[in-house]
């Protein structure tokens, strides 16, 4: 797996049902209703790297597959 834009990463987590909750600084909050989780997503010029895109996918208790997908 390559390494994301945030914008792309925020766009798969909606399509996962998460919403935006909050912008903290140079992070969105991205909120999932109905499993309560909540994910951070740093939003910087750069790609983010491949171990943090895996570490989201993970916290949204989701696959690989499953994320690129819906790339």
């Amino acid at each position: 797996m390559a390494s994301f834009r945030p914008k792309e990463i925020i766009s798969v987590l909606e399509k996962f049902g998460f919403i935006r909750k909050r912008q903290s600084g140079s992070h969105v909050i991205m909120y999932h209703p109905n499993t309560k989780i909540t994910i951070s997503v740093p939003i910087h010029t750069k790609d983010i790297k491949r171990g943090l895109v895996m570490g989201i996918i993970k916290q949204a208790h989701s696959t690989e597959e499953e994320f690129l997908k819906l790339k």
